[in-house]
């Protein structure tokens, strides 16, 4: 029995701690053995937790670019001459088409996107991916915003002007800045000197035409040159050499034929206009006061002395001949009846108070019909 003790003891020895206390070792080696175990499960939920936030964030990410899950929202976008393709990404993210500006740029130089820009105004939504977004920011883009404008006829050049920035066609400006200076290849503008806008006046032929908002002035302005150039035909051209006169010469004429009348008897005004300028009486003279009214600041009821006065190349009353140019952009009825007048002894008319022109052969008849009229009375 005592063996037996003495080896129980034996046994149970171990468990006693031991006065150097290295007893307690075993202890340390199964806490080391936990810590080690919440190491690596911190670490399996913090690779988890990542993970799930770059999936979240790839999400939406990939939402940006593929255009998902977005509310559906569309903007007009304005892509100006100039503007960089970071201006353009911000005025995405401001209208809400694209989140993410860092990305969509990321993706414009990986796709070579910056290169496709073209100046205009975009009708862009939030259904379209990146892709689309760029592509439809291109020359070829079917979201590009058409409208229709029409110019009337007898419109001057700097009128033309206006209602094409009205319309958000182009600005004032460049359309200014495009017609002094841009050598268009049609051979009727070859002999007008470039520097001054109105080189071109005559020659914007008045219709109704499609043209995107913000588009290229150049492209807006070849447009009605083009135009212009179709509807003054060979034939038309023939006959004006045929009658002594250049191109520019018979648009002159038809201009002054647009601003003096309404349509209904411009083969008669046709037909003042070339016996003043042949006739030893009025000795080339014009003296049509469209012509003033074309250099004034602002259009006047009734001319003065002191308009007529006006020391300029366009004033028919000081200069003899034609003006230094066309005076409007007139339309084809004006152009025919420049190659077509009347053919008459007429040197003067004038308007009567019943709205229509009269005409006649002497300047005291004229005079006194103008005695006659209200129209002309002061007061």
């Amino acid at each position: 029995m005592d063996a037996r003790r003495r080896e129980q003891g034996r046994r149970q020895a171990p468990r006693q701690p031991r006065a150097d206390g290295r007893s307690a070792a075993p202890r340390k080696k199964r806490r080391h053995r936990r810590s080690g175990a919440a190491w690596a499960l911190l670490y399996v939920v913090f690779v988890i937790g990542i993970s799930a936030l770059l999936a979240s964030l790839g999400w939406m990410w990939a939402g940006d670019v593929l255009a998902l899950n977005k509310d559906e929202h569309t903007a007009v976008i304005t892509v100006s001459e100039g503007e960089t393709f970071h201006e353009v990404t911000n005025e995405l993210h401001e209208n809400g088409i694209i989140e993410y500006k860092w990305l969509f740029n990321l993706f414009a130089t990986v796709t070579k996107g910056k290169e496709k820009l073209v100046p205009g105004m975009y009708e862009l939504n939030t259904e379209m991916d990146y892709r689309a977004i760029i592509a439809n920011l291109g020359s070829k883009s079917v979201s590009r915003v058409e409208i229709s404008v029409t110019i009337p006829e007898g419109y001057t050049v700097m009128q033309i002007f206006k209602l094409l920035e009205e319309k958000g066609v182009s600005t004032v400006d460049k359309l200014t800045e495009q017609a002094a200076s841009y050598n268009y290849k049609f051979s009727f503008l070859q002999e007008i000197p470039l520097g001054d806008y109105r080189r071109l006046e005559g020659y914007l032929f008045p219709d109704t035409y499609r043209f995107y908002m913000g588009e290229d002035p150049k492209t807006v302005l070849n447009k009605m040159i083009a135009n212009f150039d179709r509807k003054f035909t060979d034939d038309m051209r023939q006959q004006a050499a045929d009658m002594g006169y250049s191109v520019r010469d018979i648009v002159n004429i038809a201009s002054m034929i647009e601003k003096e009348t309404d349509g209904s008897d411009q083969t008669h005004i046709a037909s003042v206009i070339y016996n003043r300028l042949k006739g030893t009486a009025t000795n080339g003279y014009l003296q049509i006061d469209a012509t003033i009214q074309y250099i004034l600041p602002e259009r006047k009821e009734k001319l003065t002395a002191e308009d007529q006065a006006i020391d300029d190349p366009y004033n028919t009353y000081q200069y003899a001949g034609l003006p230094a140019g066309p005076i409007s952009n007139p339309g084809i009825a004006s152009l025919r009846s420049a190659l077509n007048p009347q053919n008459t002894s007429d040197y003067y008319y004038a308007l009567g108070d019943d709205g229509v022109h009269h005409f006649f052969q002497t300047y005291d008849a004229q005079q006194r019909f103008i005695q006659s009229q209200a129209l002309y009375q002061n007061g």
